[in-house]
């Protein structure tokens, strides 16, 4: 039986065998592809090459979004708040080592991989879109040369963010097509003269006005070269290649800068426009196209197109998220929805520290009263509220929708009597008052163990966006002309000469004037030592010949582009890191920051992957 079955078998399996096999010949193995269109195909094509150079956009999302190495660990942002002692415990919370760059600031951060990881992502980009241009040969000159040239900036940009983080680094300029480890680092000074060299080539070939709002312009290069150049002549450890003569190139194109991009007429017009009250704020947004913004990265109205880009998720949420990353949050106030839009989120990622509100002069400084919320207030009536027992344990407080839960008080004018307190403390305001001294401290106005640490830093504040960590639609801004004029005052004083509109301090002024609105040409005191969190002393910030100096710079740019992508750059271009950072970062205790920190340690990850071994910055 077993014989029979197996013929039998053989029969049908071979006669299966050939039909399947004449079949197959004339139906499935034979190839009739749908398109024989490629990655190598599409990009020779004038739409593929458009859509390359799109391609490179994106990632200016998520590199703009990891803000850690750029705004933690300085003397105006800390990594968390907690540095006075909470008023309930008496314990300070501990530092984070981005506040006092202690041993676990090491080759294992995650933010220094992240960033890296991003920032040679956008170079490998950009040089995709350089090597395949010459296959480009139908698309109008002009047009190709202004394509190239995006590609160039945004190669520049990143190599400027990342020499500037990691002093040489390595320095691909053409695509990579097979895998490779062995990437050498490049000493600085050859990285920022290529660096300057795409970017003169990117001034001579871009547009003065994009085919696309959103795209990189002339005024766009000549913005970074006015910054490359400034950051050169201070030549950081003689390692950078620059001399006395950057400081005047520097001058030179931020006064170009200056020339194209007129200053917004108030500070706030660049920013979401919204109250300080939740109950009121809906009042509009930004101009994204403000004449004063020189280049920013794009979100959308429609917030299903605002994901990060999808190869390196920065956040599961897609859009703006700079409301959503600075401290303190008011979800904690008597009278608050929980998770609304009103409040919205405040992840307290970065948090301002006691000094910076102390740089202000509260009450003649606009920038102050947009920068920060320092009143709260309920969204709804709560009844038998219990403030926190500290004098009367029985103590029962009622609120109506709008009153006043919380105030923050200016550094120039604090609470000194029982009376001018809240009732939790003896006093006989029927909200929590909080004296500067007192920030950071985790200061709770009720038992339920959320606590107000310092105002809210509402500076990006957008009224009406969905809950959550983003879904900002405002474009984030990258480059201002503001920032040209201080790039003036600070070329001036490093010795650079014919400036269109005269000395350092006079550029300075002109930012500062804008700031102080109908008081224009008054004198705005700030605190004489930000440092001192008690202190009632009192100095002028206007700029005079005699005065104008690098640290009133410094203040300057830090009351000017707080929370934009710039301070931990300024710190380290002007030799001001761990002066300033030892002088104001409120994490005090334990602070082990020195000169190594001017340079942050290269990814261990980098190292591994290399061969030969990359080598790391010294003293990691």
């Amino acid at each position: 039986m077993k014989t029979i079955f197996r013929k039998k078998y053989s029969v049908w399996l071979g006669l299966s065998l050939l039909l399947v096999s004449s079949s197959c010949k004339e139906q499935f193995l034979d190839e009739t592809p749908v398109s024989s269109l490629t990655t190598d195909v599409y990009y020779k094509t004038e739409a593929g090459f458009e859509d390359l150079v799109r391609s490179c956009y994106p990632l200016l999302r998520n590199i703009h979004q990891n803000r850690v190495l750029v705004l933690n660990g300085t003397d105006i942002f800390a990594n968390n708040s907690g540095w006075n002692p909470s008023a309930v415990t008496g314990k300070e919370n501990q530092p984070s080592q981005y506040d006092v760059y202690d041993s676990r600031f090491n080759a294992t951060l995650p933010e220094a991989q992240s960033l890296w990881t991003l920032l040679y992502a956008e170079i490998a980009r950009a040089n995709t879109v350089l090597s395949r241009a010459d296959a480009i040969t139908t698309m109008a000159s002009a047009l190709k040369d202004a394509r190239v040239s995006e590609a160039k900036f945004l190669r520049a940009l990143c190599l400027f963010y990342a020499v500037q983080q990691w002093g040489d680094i390595p320095m691909p300029l053409a695509e990579i097509t097979t895998p490779a480890k062995d990437f050498p680092r490049v000493a600085s000074a050859e990285v920022y003269k290529q660096i300057v060299n795409d970017l003169l080539d990117c001034e001579a070939k871009l547009p003065v006005t994009a085919s696309n709002y959103g795209r990189i312009t002339k005024g766009t290069a000549q913005f970074l070269l006015a910054r490359v150049y400034l950051t050169r002549g201070w030549n950081f450890n003689n390692a950078l290649g620059g001399t006395s003569a950057d400081f005047d190139l520097a001058l030179q194109y931020a006064d170009k800068v200056i020339d194209t991009y007129p200053l917004a007429a108030n500070y706030k017009d660049l920013f979401p426009t919204r109250s300080n009250n939740p109950l009121t704020q809906y009042t509009g947004a930004q101009n994204d196209k403000n004449a004063e913004i020189v280049f920013a990265v794009q979100y959308n109205s429609d917030v299903l197109t605002n994901k990060t880009d999808p190869a390196f998720t920065q956040d599961a949420a897609g859009g703006n998220d700079l409301h959503s990353k600075f401290g303190a949050s008011g979800e904690g106030f008597p009278g608050t929805k929980g998770r609304t839009t009103d409040y919205n989120r405040c992840l307290n990622v970065h948090c301002p520290t006691t000094a910076v509100y102390r740089f202000f002069d509260p009450e003649n400084d606009t920038r102050y009263a947009h920068n920060f919320v320092t009143v709260g207030y309920a969204l709804q009536a709560v009844k038998n509220f219990k403030a926190l027992p500290v004098s009367n344990p029985t103590l029962l407080v009622n609120y109506n929708a709008g009153d006043t839960v919380m105030l923050c008080r200016p550094w120039n004018n604090p609470a000194v009597s029982a009376t001018d307190r809240g009732v939790d403390l003896g006093g006989k305001k029927s909200y929590a008052v909080i004296n500067t001294n007192e920030f950071g401290g985790g200061y709770p106005i009720d038992n339920s163990g959320l606590a107000v640490t310092m105002p809210l830093m509402w500076k990006f504040w957008q009224p009406g966006i969905p809950y959550g960590d983003a879904f900002g639609t405002f474009n984030e801004c990258i480059f201002r002309s503001a920032e040209a004029y201080l790039i003036a005052a600070e070329a001036i004083v490093k010795g650079a000469k014919g400036g269109k509109l005269g000395t350092a301090d006079v550029y300075y002024n002109r930012i500062l004037d804008r700031a102080l609105g109908t008081k224009k040409g008054t004198d705005p005191k700030c605190a004489a030592a930000p440092e001192d969190q008690k202190s009632l002393a009192a100095v002028s910030y206007r700029a005079t010949p005699a005065n104008i100096a690098i640290d009133l710079i410094l203040d300057e740019r830090a009351r000017e582009f707080m929370g934009e992508y710039n301070r931990w750059f300024d710190l380290k271009r002007t030799g001001k890191l761990v002066e300033r950072v030892k002088k104001y970062n409120p994490w005090t205790k334990g602070q082990s920051i020195s000169a190594i920190h001017n340079l942050r340690p290269i990814p261990q990850g980098e190292i591994d992957l290399s061969y030969p071994k990359m080598t790391q910055n010294q003293g990691y």
